[in-house]
């Protein structure tokens, strides 16, 4: 049985006031990143309970805008959640383990 996979992104707290003002819809997430992280580890918590591999993919301001650009994409939590999508089929795909914080974030389409 293939255990299913997927990407959650994840904010560092040094850049996440950053990004909350970059994205189209920044006034969504949580007003801190106390707050944020709270419920994202939360979340990731429940998936990891029921199974779900989750790969926390790092958000970095500079690399996903550029990803985003490339891509025709908004800056947006679509754009967010095919980020982290495709960094996690990466991952999967790969067969890497550790860290469920995943740092690498210079995918492009291809």
């Amino acid at each position: 049985m293939q255990i299913e996979t997927i990407g959650m992104a994840w904010y560092r707290a040094e850049n996440f006031d950053r990004l909350r003002a970059m994205f189209e819809d920044g006034h969504k997430l949580h007003g801190t990143y106390k707050e944020w992280l709270l419920a994202a580890e939360k979340n990731r918590k429940v998936l990891e309970s029921q199974g779900v591999r989750v790969v926390c993919v790092d958000i970095d301001p500079d690399r996903f805008s550029e990803w985003c650009k490339t891509n025709g994409k908004k800056l947006n939590a679509a754009a967010r959640i095919e980020y982290s999508t495709r960094m996690a089929d990466k991952i999967a795909a790969g067969g890497q383990s550790g860290d469920s914080v995943h740092h690498d974030t210079s995918d492009k389409e291809e």
